[in-house]
Formats: structure tokens, C-alpha cells, sequence
């Protein structure tokens, strides 16, 4: 059976998905959720994902939510090198993992929710908080820079679902105007990623 996949067109986190399940190879079906009907707060919808945030998945049956729990699942489901097994290479991919999620992801949605996610609900952004989050962003990839100067990818040389999770937010600020990834090696990492054929195809929308 074809994956579906229940999500917002639009969302980040919904394209996160979208995103390794081209990498992988994997068919799916987008199931639209409507945000201004509240689908997402319905009890069908809060069944399926307790906390009524996009996306998740069924295949064939299997529900999961949270999109890096996904990515990693279909990764594993293919035994993609997206994902790698071995025991130091592992270790490597969930160090960068652990890189995206703690030291990129918050100040990235920080900044799309005050520049971006706000307006788009005809709220008023926080420009202070905005920028409070694009500066410590900036110290924080000081320290990318530095990896990424001496190995091609933030796991080392191959590729890992740890570089592409960066793509979702990365892109949303970059359309918010902001130029995270100026600096030699930061420039070549994110050519290079969002370049991907996988990411073109989802980057405007599942």
C-alpha cells in the first residue's frame, strides 16, 4: 500500500516527511489538513496524534507521529544509508541529529514563527525576539563552520537524514530574508543540500 501522509501542504514538518520518503523511494499520498476548520484538534485527528500538530503517518496500518521519528523509520524501513548502522557511524549521525535539534532547530523556528507563522495568521511578529534568536543562531553556526571544514557533511562524508532535517527551517528563513549559511563551508553544505532533487520537488509544497 501507498504511505499517507496527514498533513499540512505547506508545513515544514510535513515536508520534512515528504522529503526522505523521496530520498528513500517511497511512495506516499498527502492527506491535506485544514488548520482554519481545525481538522487538527478534531478527535479523529487527535487519535491519531495526540498533541494536534502535522504530520504523521499511516503505513498500512502503523501510525507514528513527530517528523525526525518518521524520517528515521523510513529510513530504517529501506536500510537507506540515510541512516547509517554501523556502530561509530551511527554514533556519528546521532551526534549531528542531536546537533540539528538542539543548537539549529529552536532559533530557526523561533525566528519563522515570529517573521513568518505569525503573519500568515494575520498576527504581529516580535521583531526583538526575531532578532534575539537570528543572533544566537549566528554564534551557533560559528561552530558548523568549524565541522563542516573538515568533513563534507555535519556526520562526516556521506549524506545523513541529520543534514536534511536542517532543510524545512533553513529555507523558511532564507525566504524570510535572512542569509544563515554565508560563511565557505557552511555555503558549500547547504548548495549542496538543497539542491538535492528530493528537496526541489517539496520545497514550495507537498
Amino acid at each position: 500500500m501507498v504511505l499517507t501522509l496527514v498533513g499540512h501542504p505547506l508545513s515544514t514538518c510535513t515536508r520534512r516527511v515528504a522529503l526522505v520518503a523521496k530520498e528513500v523511494g517511497i511512495p506516499y499520498e498527502i492527506v491535506p489538513v485544514d488548520f482554519a476548520k481545525g481538522e487538527h484538534k478534531s478527535p479523529k485527528f487527535l487519535a491519531k496524534q495526540p498533541f494536534g500538530q502535522v504530520p504523521y503517518i499511516d503505513d498500512d496500518g502503523f501510525t507514528l507521529f513527530e517528523s525526525r521519528a518518521i524520517g528515521r523509520y523510513l529510513a530504517a524501513k529501506t536500510k537507506s544509508p540515510l541512516l547509517p548502522n554501523e556502530l561509530h557511524a551511527n554514533a556519528k549521525f546521532e551526534t549531528a541529529a542531536s546537533i540539528e535539534y538542539s543548537n539549529f532547530d529552536h532559533y530557526a523556528t523561533g525566528i519563522a514563527v515570529e517573521k513568518v507563522f505569525k503573519k500568515m495568521r494575520g498576527l504581529e511578529g516580535d521583531a526583538a525576539r526575531a532578532e534575539e534568536h537570528w543572533q544566537t543562531l549566528q554564534n551557533k553556526l560559528k561552530a558548523y563552520e568549524q565541522i563542516l571544514g573538515t568533513q563534507k557533511y555535519l556526520a562526516g562524508d556521506e549524506v545523513t537524514l541529520a543534514d536534511l532535517f536542517h532543510l524545512p527551517y533553513g529555507y523558511t528563513i532564507i525566504q524570510a530574508g535572512y542569509k544563515p549559511f554565508e560563511t565557505p563551508n557552511l555555503k558549500r553544505w547547504w548548495n549542496d543540500i538543497s539542491n538535492r532533487p528530493s528537496w526541489q520537488a517539496v520545497k514550495d509544497g507537498v
